[in-house]
């Protein structure tokens, strides 16, 4: 059974794909991932070639542990990684874009709209792992992760 994720996932990674082999166009390009995540909001907004895919809510760096402004590549992707720095805590679906700062998933999906991580980017299980999904299909190289006030 597909759910509604995983529908908009193939159809996000297909059009990908079309656009990236130039089917039913001139000439091929890699199509570009955008994660924008709002510091100020708690959302990060997904677009594909400039358009609007996912929207999903966020917990960023609580006070003391900011989570770094700017515009990253993704510089690797762990399904499963465990914090060395915090307690062997679990960041399944982890995207990592500078340093040990990664985009993964959280058990603590209550927090997720509001300050709460060490500085990473938490987002909810399922939009982890369907953004670990896009990363992979899309590639480091074609995506960005830019990280805003």
């Amino acid at each position: 059974m597909f759910t509604t994720a995983s529908i908009n996932i193939a159809a996000v990674a297909f059009a990908g794909a079309a656009i990236l082999f130039g089917c039913g166009s001139g000439a091929a390009h890699a199509s570009k991932l955008v994660a924008q995540v709002s510091i100020s909001q708690q959302r990060m907004q997904v677009l594909v070639d400039g358009r609007p895919a996912f929207a999903w809510k966020v917990s960023t760096g609580r006070k003391g542990y900011g989570t770094p402004r700017g515009s990253y590549r993704p510089t690797r992707l762990e399904e499963m990684w465990h914090s060395r720095k915090y307690d062997n805590a679990p960041m399944p679906h982890a995207v990592f874009f500078h340093g040990g700062y990664a985009v993964h998933a959280t058990n603590y999906v209550r927090h997720l709209g509001r300050p709460a991580s060490h500085g990473c980017v938490r987002l909810h299980p399922d939009a982890a792992a369907d953004f670990y999904r896009l990363v992979e299909t899309f590639g480091p190289a074609n995506t960005k992760i830019v990280i805003s006030e």
